[in-house]
């Protein structure tokens, strides 16, 4: 198994492929992608909801069942989770646009989260949302949705801040590859309903659990215009 001084020796050499160049291309489609796992199981339930941009609506799923022997180490949580979340996104036929997963981007000592990790593996559009922040400083937001600050690091802007919901903690947003920091805050922007958690990563922990629960199936499966919930 990866020794972290392995692990970080991996952070440090992906970093330097790391892409935060504009979009190119027009988003049809966004995925979120988000795993399910108890601290001490080895245990993966990994998914990721294709929705349609920007009227997010759920379009198909992909669903995997996997294991990691990879233990919990805040800052490298890629190495335990990205495996099974490739296998995931292996099975999408047609690949989406951009991928916002439910953790950070470069919002990474090594600017190495789980969306630039998996961003710069797979050379797909990626960004981070996450619920915590592994570095940086910043000052709180205003207190209504859609105001956001600047989350710095070392005197580099690395991400925003972003009050999602009215009086609700905020969200960290940040580019994972192929994107820039402004394309990260606007494609979140745009994710943003009446939840905390932007769309696409809502979906994918709420279809994640319902796989976890075995209320959906492994694999992957596209939804046709009949809703599911």
């Amino acid at each position: 198994m990866l020794t972290i001084t392995e692990a970080t020796l991996i952070q440090k050499n992906l970093r330097e492929q790391l892409n935060l160049k504009p979009l190119q291309s027009p988003i049809r489609t966004i995925a979120g992608a988000d795993i399910s796992l108890s601290l001490y199981s080895e245990t993966v339930y990994a998914g990721m909801v294709i929705l349609s941009f920007p009227d997010l609506q759920p379009v198909a799923y992909s669903l995997v069942k996997s294991s990691t022997t990879f233990p919990y180490v805040p800052g490298f949580l890629a190495f335990r989770e990205i495996p099974s979340l490739l296998k995931v996104y292996e099975q999408i036929p047609v690949k989406p646009d951009v991928i916002m997963f439910d953790g950070n981007g470069i919002i990474h000592t090594r600017r190495m989260g789980i969306a630039s990790h998996f961003g710069v593996l797979t050379d797909s559009v990626t960004m981070g949302c996450a619920k915590k922040k592994l570095t940086g400083q910043y000052e709180d937001p205003g207190e209504n949705r859609g105001e956001y600050s600047l989350l710095t690091d070392k005197g580099e802007t690395i991400g925003y801040v972003l009050r999602s919901k009215n009086n609700v903690k905020p969200v960290f947003i940040s580019p994972g590859h192929n994107m820039s920091l402004d394309d990260s805050l606007n494609i979140a922007m745009k994710c943003i309903n009446k939840y905390r958690l932007p769309e696409p990563t809502r979906k994918a922990h709420e279809f994640v659990n319902l796989f976890r629960t075995g209320e959906l199936k492994e694999g992957y499966h596209e939804i046709g215009s009949l809703q599911l919930f």
